[in-house]
């Protein structure tokens, strides 16, 4: 009976980065240019992964996998965020605000994973690298990623449909695309519940994760450091850098969005850290990936060779 006291709300407008003025054409060519790298980069290494064989191990699967999921994680975002740039006040309906938030909520799960997959991957190599291939199967690794894709979608079946069913009295979202706490405060009653699903959410894709990176990393530090040569322990080191080095930006700024307590927010700092992890972060993946691991760099030099020598 209450509900009926409510106006019905049918579209949400994304306030974006108004605030920044006549600074936003400047946003829209920087953001813009990070998203072609980005895209570009991602699909360099989904199709070298694919096309060339010296790639074909589970390390370079999981990656092309990574590059995939953020491919189509930008594509959720960043276009609309772009659109919103240069055509001001542009509205979303209800609908597809749940359909992009659903989407986000999925992938940003599967990413998180599968970077916990990737770690699992790194400690197999180098702590028991006899039985790498056996253990890192086709079967294991089909497992691994079927499993990051499925815990995204559990996710996002039990996040989304509790914050649609609330009643919305607000239209302007603090934000650039449908994130989860700029949405619900434009609800109309008591969101402590869906706090706390959300917070469940959060604790769960973001600490579970890191919990199983950082033991794989402890019993990755501890066989290396018994490696008796220290050009041994170099290489050891440097096919997990890469890894690390995303772990850790992307981790870092998941857990400062959405671990920390509601007042230390605020719509500048929630902005900054949402460019940071729709924008920075999957371009992240490709530029480490290429310009750290040698092996990507001999395939696409492979790759190039061959263009040219077909050219000529």
């Amino acid at each position: 009976m209450q509900r009926k006291n409510f106006t019905e709300v049918t579209e949400f407008i994304f306030l974006g980065f108004s605030s920044f003025g006549q600074h936003q054409i400047t946003l829209f060519v920087v953001f813009l240019t990070i998203y072609i790298f980005t895209l570009a980069g991602n699909i360099i290494i989904v199709t070298i992964t694919h096309k060339d064989h010296h790639l074909h191990i589970p390390m370079y699967f999981f990656l092309s996998m990574l590059s995939s999921s953020e491919t189509v994680y930008t594509l959720v975002i960043v276009p609309r965020m772009l659109s919103g740039l240069i055509f001001h006040n542009l509205p979303i309906s209800l609908a597809g605000c749940a359909t992009q938030m659903f989407f986000f909520v999925t992938l940003a799960t599967n990413n998180c994973f599968l970077l916990t997959a990737m770690g699992y991957d790194r400690y197999v190599a180098i702590c028991d690298p006899l039985r790498y291939m056996v253990i890192m199967s086709k079967g294991m690794c089909a497992w691994l990623v079927c499993g990051s894709l499925g815990t995204g979608l559990v996710m996002a079946v039990l996040h989304v449909p509790a914050m649609f069913s609330l009643p919305f009295c607000g239209t302007v979202v603090e934000h650039f695309f449908c994130d989860v706490y700029p949405v619900m405060k434009l609800s109309c009653v008591d969101t402590t519940l869906n706090e706390i699903i959300n917070y469940g959410v959060s604790s769960f894709v973001i600490l579970v994760p890191i919990g199983l990176i950082f033991i794989s990393y402890v019993l990755i530090i501890s066989t290396i450091l018994k490696i008796a040569s220290a050009e041994g322990q170099k290489k050891a080191f440097a096919t997990c850098a890469s890894h690390l080095i995303v772990v850790v930006v992307h981790y870092g700024c998941a857990s400062i969005a959405y671990l920390k307590p509601k007042s230390e927010s605020s719509v500048e700092k929630d902005l900054l850290l949402s460019v940071t992890y729709t924008i920075i972060t999957p371009l992240l993946n490709p530029v480490v990936y290429s310009l750290r691991n040698k092996e990507v760099k001999d395939a696409l030099c492979r790759a190039v060779g061959r263009n040219t020598s077909l050219q000529i």
